[in-house]
């Protein structure tokens, strides 16, 4: 775990490995996530991380999940506090808070919802050759980086760690987790995006499309909104000062990244180490935006961890 000096293994069974994230087994119902400083793009992980990063990316998502909440009726979250559970010792305890969050333990829904408000990246791509976007016709003429008239949901596949997620209709999407679910996954994913959209307006953020992942409560059939939301990792955030109608955006996720693995012709590869200066341009990037949208320094947030 890039940038943890403790081995949480010691203490609690790790259950499960991301590109980004570690999870532990608290007890039978409840999860710690530990977001690490890795850092993937086209779903390669680099070989090195982006200080600070865990904590950006757990704050941020605490942000949301405390915000939508509040503006949700009936939204539920796994998020239960930011309390590090005792049995650990305290000298962990205190460097994994920033990074950390404790949740319930929650049948998870093997599909992303995809919420796309403008129309970028492999849907743009996708747009230019076929008119389409996951099966769904568009309107003829619409321009690279437009915003849709009403954002879309495009469901994907969930991929294992090293394979490429696939997108799929919502149809196929029912098939995967059954009507009833797909229906309240797909009214909860566009609902969230707007409330969120609307929000980052306010602080000079574009959201142009998110990625959520949804939970099952079995005991009260409850959807329950679950892992990172709304974070530079899981979406992309454009500055509304810069931004203009038929052209690729400024950005404040990775696509930094990505774009400099493209230029140097090493996007898939294994393997790769990020010079200093993309490592520091990344970390500026994801820095800004949690302060536009939080209003506090990154710093200033962790003095209150």
């Amino acid at each position: 775990m890039a940038q943890v000096k403790f081995d949480l293994g010691q203490h609690l069974p790790l259950i499960a490995s991301g590109k980004v994230r570690e999870l532990y087994e608290v007890d039978a119902k409840t999860l710690l996530f530990v977001a690490t400083d890795r850092i993937s793009a086209y779903d390669v992980i680099m070989k090195n991380g982006v200080p600070q990063k865990g904590a950006v990316l757990t704050l941020i998502s605490k942000f949301w999940l405390n915000y939508l909440t509040s503006q949700i009726p009936g939204l539920k979250t796994h998020l239960l506090s930011g309390s590090i559970p005792s049995k650990l010792p305290a000298e962990i305890a205190k460097e994994i808070a920033p990074r950390s969050m404790l949740v319930r333990k929650l049948k998870v829904f093997p599909i992303e919802a995809i919420v796309r408000g403008y129309i970028t990246g492999s849907a743009w791509s996708s747009y230019k050759k076929t008119g389409e976007v996951n099966g769904k016709k568009l309107p003829e003429g619409l321009q690279e980086s437009q915003e849709f008239p009403e954002p879309i949901y495009t469901p994907s596949t969930k991929a294992e760690l090293g394979q490429h997620d696939e997108n799929i209709s919502t149809e196929e999407a029912a098939k995967v987790v059954g009507e009833k679910y797909a229906k309240r996954i797909e009214e909860l994913a566009l609902q969230i995006y707007k409330t969120a959209r609307d929000y980052a307006k306010t602080k000079g953020i574009i959201i142009a499309d998110t990625k959520f992942e949804f939970g099952l409560d079995e005991g009260t059939d409850e959807v329950v909104l679950i892992d990172e939301v709304l974070t530079p990792d899981s979406s992309r955030f454009w500055p509304a000062k810069s931004y203009e109608l038929g052209r690729g955006q400024d950005s404040f996720d990775k696509q930094y990244l990505r774009d400099w693995l493209t230029r140097e012709g090493l996007k898939g590869k294994e393997g790769v180490e990020m010079p200093d200066n993309i490592v520091q341009s990344t970390s500026e990037k994801y820095q800004e935006a949690f302060h536009m949208l939080t209003g506090e320094t990154l710093q200033q947030a962790l003095e209150k961890v």
